[in-house]
């Protein structure tokens, strides 16, 4: 779709996708890195989820793009929501919640008990009927956090969300990224992508 293109500079080929930028704490100790990650840039985290399988099912809460039919968007009611659920055990992980995660939910909306409540109850197939997937994530961090809001900081080292929310200023430096990209690739090799979001 090119909604990041043009936006940060391309880093030069490497071995894997640790450049140091710090990714969301929510998929801490599920995910891997890329090896030999095409065009990663340079205020880019990229990882692959990574449990004891690496093929997963996908469900959501939203619904597909008009135009761009691979994409989870927004429904009137509330952004969209991710959930993989890895194939043998059936433990879920949570890859984005559109009220919860990035710039624009953590600072600028707030949201009612039920548009949080929604329920991912859908179940996600790509155009061949493919329903598992390898997954991978991408968020970018382009918003000096230091700059705009450290002077905001209570004596915790806490900053506080447009909610009354106060959280770990590092918890907001990695979870109030300003994009997210989600892409997945079945069995069969096909490659789509399924969030494609600017947050910020």
């Amino acid at each position: 779709m090119g909604l990041f293109d043009g936006f940060f500079k391309k880093r030069e080929t490497i071995e894997d996708s640790d450049n140091g930028v710090p990714g969301p704490t929510f998929l801490d100790g599920k995910v891997k890195l890329v090896e030999n990650p095409v065009k990663l840039l340079s205020h880019e985290w990229r990882r692959q989820l990574q449990l004891s399988n690496h093929l997963f099912k996908i469900r959501y809460y939203g619904v597909l793009h008009e135009e761009y039919k691979s994409i989870i968007a927004s429904t009137d009611f509330a952004a969209p929501l991710v959930i993989a659920i890895e194939m043998g055990t059936g433990k879920e992980i949570v890859l984005f919640d559109g009220c919860k995660h990035g710039y624009n939910a953590m600072f600028c909306y707030t949201h009612t008990p039920e548009q949080l409540a929604r329920k991912a109850d859908t179940y996600y197939t790509d155009v061949d009927g493919n329903d598992a997937f390898e997954i991978f994530i991408s968020t970018y961090n382009g918003i000096d956090y230091d700059e705009e809001f450290s002077k905001q900081l209570n004596a915790k080292g806490q900053l506080e969300l447009a909610n009354g929310e106060w959280v770990n200023f590092d918890t907001v430096k990695r979870n109030g990224f300003d994009g997210i990209q989600i892409r997945v690739k079945s069995r069969a090799g096909r490659s789509s992508l399924i969030i494609s979001e600017e947050l910020a």
